[in-house]
């Protein structure tokens, strides 16, 4: 049974650059250790104040590992670069081990996890498949105005997020995209993405690069998520299929750039490697959480919440 190393003196926490071979890139995670089923409205001051563009909570729960997500203004259903985090920081602290995996609960089901080296980790996301649709002419003149042309092709997602393919010729990496500007109908996400070209030059663990994108998401209080594994898991199936290649290589031109392995698994979901850098680890002090953590009172917790992710 997985047991927690937070003791009275706090809860161990520690900052993740996710997606990242080199430091100061990639994408911040902070993964929190919980002994104990904290309420909502505790897990969200911390995000808010941890302000990293997602937080990771993870809890051992009846015998297994419960994870969850907030970003600094909200609770999401699933993160990849923070799932990551997660797996790295379980091999930090001597929860997992070299080659060994272990299955997380999540809001999206069940999430296996595989720690391949004390810098380099595989998560298993969902991947929830792209719809046809239409760019809007709101969207096609935002993309005029910012990339000087048009979406080739567009798709709608379960996420939510819309997902928009560029000609390779578009300056995705050179272009300014201020999010103010986005249709409201695009600020829940926004996938933009192109083909790279086969000598361009770009590797992630030593494999050539096969496609690029930056993935926009005011609406979820992120107006540029800088290397996002679930708008990864979600294209990637395209991907593969347009390549006809059993693995793709994705790369995020953000500032803060980054990129993984994908490859589909057999039940469907998408198999995702990446390397990740910490850039500190400490504890979170119990005046943090509440007055201190040996006085959390009934409504301090909210076990049922966290109960939920077993089903």
């Amino acid at each position: 049974m997985p047991s927690s190393p937070a003791t009275a003196a706090g809860f161990p926490a520690l900052l993740v650059e996710a997606f990242a071979e080199q430091p100061c890139s990639g994408n911040g995670a902070a993964v929190v250790l919980l002994d104990r089923p904290l309420a909502d409205r505790w897990l969200q001051a911390l995000a808010r104040s941890l302000q990293q563009s997602e937080t990771a909570f993870l809890l051992p729960w009846e015998g297994r590992w419960l994870l969850r997500w907030f970003t600094p203004s909200c609770e999401v259903p699933l993160c990849g670069h923070a799932t990551l985090a997660a797996t790295l920081a379980l091999g930090h602290w001597g929860q997992l081990q070299p080659d060994a995996t272990l299955v997380l609960q999540s809001r999206s089901g069940s999430l296996p996890v595989t720690l391949l080296a004390p810098a380099a980790a595989a998560i298993v996301l969902p991947s929830s498949g792209l719809i046809p649709a239409e760019a809007g002419a709101a969207l096609q003149a935002y993309l005029q105005r910012h990339l000087g042309c048009a979406a080739t092709t567009a798709w709608g997602s379960p996420l939510g997020y819309r997902v928009v393919l560029l000609p390779p010729a578009a300056p995705l990496a050179e272009a300014e995209l201020p999010t103010a500007e986005l249709p409201a109908a695009d600020r829940p996400g926004l996938v933009l993405m192109q083909a790279l070209p086969a000598a361009g030059g770009l590797q992630v663990l030593g494999r050539p690069c096969h496609y690029q994108l930056r993935f926009l998401a005011p609406g979820l209080g992120i107006p540029e998520d800088p290397v996002t594994g679930s708008a990864h898991a979600l294209v990637a199936p395209w991907w593969l299929e347009q390549l006809g290649l059993s693995q793709v290589v994705g790369w995020q031109c953000s500032d803060r750039p980054g990129g993984m392995l994908c490859e589909r698994e057999s039940s469907g979901m998408i198999r995702l490697c990446g390397a990740g850098q910490l850039l500190w680890d400490g504890t979170l002090r119990p005046g943090a959480i509440a007055g201190a953590a040996s006085d959390l009172n009934p409504a301090d917790l909210d076990a049922d919440r966290w109960r939920g992710l077993l089903a």
